[in-house]
């Protein structure tokens, strides 16, 4: 009996062993570093991305980033970049990262790289009137794939941590329901029923066409310790704009990592001489029909060159840190992530299109044009050599209970709604612009409204259902991830 009784408690103490949180203690801690590379162009004059007529840059105002992370779990190690860059085409990031594979042994598919989607950033692809620098081309492939080898070689234990703020007060839809539906600023001659950016106090307009996502996610790296090393966030605004004529610029992304780091308290004598730097970083959310200006105003105030964006920056990341004393950080959370293409139809344009492109373009006289007609009569040309159907890449991220998914366009705010409400991650967010570039993605219902995002050309062709078989695809994405 006595014999009998020992084996019970043998076995009670047993599964007590196993299952106490000492057990659970062994797991291998979390790993990550970070590095902000600089990818500042190193001649100039050259090419921004953002308008309709190219805007050459002769100089730098603030440098430009490759902002990088590398979070390792024991058994994933993931890379996340974020590039101070408009439009970033897919071929450039595949390169950064075979070359980030060869150097730090991640695998491609366990790397998202982003551009910020600034409009005062270097041309890499082609848009509009602008056309890319092939050697900046090359060097911000080189310097990517630099950073994350930098950000790689500094990876040392750390602890993570992940919530959401909220700021109301930057972000409105920038699509406005016209009063009377019409072709008037429509460059084929279609009905318009919203327009985009329709100023201040216009009689032609009514109220916003959409919704606007206030929610100021992040995500904190720190050490043992508690010294911030990396501190990534996802908003979903356009971008601010007010540089200056001429220049390069980070943009609000790069005031923020900069406002961030300093209310962190991150760059100052603790961090030492050996330690790596702080890093911040902003990630574009879905703000594909999202910008900085409030239409409802009578007249806008007025602001010199930088400093509304800096406002901008100052006010999110308040909101960040204001959530961020509240989070709660893990030294030994799980990392999941998956990768998957999706081919969707292109919007291409008819041979009566062609002919009427062709035509219009013989009378607008010599390149660069003047007109919108004659702008988006180029882009028809452009757009007719595509092939007829593309590959999307697209990405779930799992970091502890945080999800992120990751798609390669300008995504309306509403897509974004919907991956935040039906993910099974609590919470969730998308970064957008994210390893390629593809156009805006509207929903089906926004393609019916028309207006400017929806208008063909290389920012805007992809088949007007594409939404609903991306977020399909991501929220099968994040089930496998959870």
């Amino acid at each position: 009996m006595r014999l009998q009784q020992s084996l019970i408690w043998c076995v009670i103490a047993w599964v007590l062993t196993i299952s106490t949180p000492a057990a659970h203690a062994q797991s291998p801690a979390l790993k990550a570093g970070a590095f902000a590379m600089d990818v500042t162009p190193l001649k100039f004059p050259i090419s921004m991305n953002g308008n309709m007529q190219d805007h050459p840059a002769l100089q730098a105002h603030d440098p430009l980033h490759a902002r990088c992370l590398v979070i390792d779990d024991g058994k994933t190690r993931i890379a996340m970049v974020v590039v101070d860059n408009c439009l970033i085409p897919r071929e450039l990031m595949d390169s950064a990262k075979r070359q980030a594979q060869e150097l730090t042994g991640i695998p491609t598919d366990r790397m998202l790289i982003s551009a910020t989607h600034a409009h005062s950033c270097p041309a890499v692809t082609g848009a509009f009137q602008s056309e890319p620098d092939a050697d900046y081309v090359t060097f911000l492939a080189e310097r990517i794939a630099a950073g994350i080898k930098q950000a790689a070689d500094n990876v040392a234990p750390a602890k993570i941590a992940w919530g959401v703020g909220r700021d109301e007060t930057q972000v409105f839809n920038r699509r406005w329901w016209l009063k009377e539906p019409n072709a008037e600023s429509n460059p084929f001659g279609l009905i318009d029923k919203v327009r985009m950016n329709p100023g201040y106090s216009n009689p032609k307009v009514t109220k916003s066409a959409g919704p606007v996502d206030p929610e100021v996610s992040f995500l904190s790296v720190q050490s043992p310790t508690g010294r911030p090393v990396a501190f990534w966030t996802n908003y979903s605004l356009h971008y601010v704009g007010g540089t200056g004529s001429g220049e390069l610029s980070a943009d609000y992304f790069g005031a923020f990592a900069e406002r961030i780091g300093q209310l962190l308290q991150a760059n100052g004598p603790s961090s030492g001489p050996a330690q790596p730097a702080f890093v911040g970083a902003m990630t574009n959310g879905t703000s594909g029909d999202v910008n900085n200006a409030n239409f409802s105003l009578t007249m806008p105030p007025k602001f010199g060159s930088y400093e509304k964006l800096k406002l901008v920056a100052d006010s999110v990341a308040t909101a960040a840190t204001a959530t961020h004393g509240k989070a709660e950080y893990h030294s030994t959370s799980s990392i999941a992530m998956r990768e998957t293409e999706i081919e969707l139809k292109v919007r291409k344009p008819s041979a009566d299109d062609i002919a009427k492109a062709k035509e219009r373009l013989e009378k607008a006289g010599t390149f660069p044009y003047k007109t919108m007609a004659d702008v988006y009569a180029r882009e028809t040309l452009k757009l007719a050599e595509y092939p007829d159907t593309v590959k999307l890449k697209l990405q779930a991220i799992r970091i502890g209970e945080l999800g992120i998914v990751a798609i390669p366009c300008e995504v309306f705010t509403e897509i974004g709604l919907e991956l935040k409400r039906r993910s099974p991650l609590k919470p969730t967010f998308t970064i957008s612009l994210a390893n390629g570039y593809n156009g805006y993605l509207p929903t089906p219902e926004q393609h019916e409204l028309a207006g400017y995002e929806t208008w063909r050309a290389r920012s805007s062709y992809l088949e007007a259902g594409a939404s609903p078989k991306i977020v399909e695809a991501l929220l099968k994405l994040l089930d496998e991830v959870k």
